[in-house]
């Protein structure tokens, strides 16, 4: 019998480890690979080619949202399966959008993970019931699926999104550098061109932003370093 396999996005180990348990535990699905970082998951990807991509949305360096964009520009018939604690609609909004074809809470069980990555195995989406109503209300309220597409005066680039989300962390700008493979001037051009766009001239403010874009969750900012773009 041939295996689905999938590659498991999940920042922590102890999660990671659970859900591979539980996915694993009938024999039809593989996990070939675990990926602790947004960014590691987009380069496992391109190596190992899974058929479906479990991934959490709170992921360090990369959010699972900005992954699943670059995933499926790369590779457009690869699947996404998104896992989150959260249900709001917005979250949802971003999901639909960036292409992703299930959602799931946490809270869901490990038999509910696994039907799943075999329904998206065989090209139909899947979605916690809660969350496939508000798509379904989104849909009559909008046809084109407009209304799902998440308001907002300013769109961010995949890159703006990505250097957000390193600057919100607290990475240094060496650090930012180092992970994009651009030079430390570049960084602080990014940043100067990101700050205008947004009219926002602080990092707590860059910050709050992330946060209220989905771009990282509330917790992250208890990691926050203080002089968090020093060279």
């Amino acid at each position: 019998m041939k295996r689905i396999t999938v590659l498991l996005a999940e920042d922590h180990m102890i999660v990671r480890q659970g859900l591979r348990l539980l996915i694993e535990a009938d024999g039809d699905i593989e996990i070939i690979g675990e990926a602790k970082t947004g960014r590691e998951a987009v380069q496992m990807t391109s190596t190992l080619r899974p058929e479906i991509v479990v991934m959490d949305i709170a992921m360090p360096l990369l959010n699972g949202l900005q992954a699943t964009q670059q995933i499926l520009k790369a590779f457009p018939a690869m699947k996404v399966l998104i896992l989150s604690a959260h249900s709001d609609p917005e979250y949802v909004e971003q999901v639909v959008k960036a292409g992703a074809m299930g959602y799931l809470v946490k809270q869901s069980s490990g038999e509910i993970v696994a039907q799943a990555i075999r329904e998206l195995q065989k090209g139909k989406t899947f979605f916690t019931p809660s969350i496939a109503k508000h798509i379904k209300d989104g849909y009559q309220k909008s046809p084109t699926g407009i209304g799902l597409q998440k308001k907002s005066a300013v769109e961010l680039t995949s890159r703006e999104a990505e250097l957000l989300q390193l600057i919100a962390e607290g990475q240094a700008n060496k650090q930012i550098a180092s992970e994009l493979g651009i030079s430390i001037k570049t960084v602080e051009k990014h940043r100067q061109n990101l700050m205008e766009k947004l009219n926002i001239h602080d990092i707590a403010g860059l910050t709050r932003f992330a946060i209220a874009a989905g771009i990282i969750e509330s917790s992250v900012q208890s990691t926050i370093a203080k002089p968090a773009l020093s060279k």
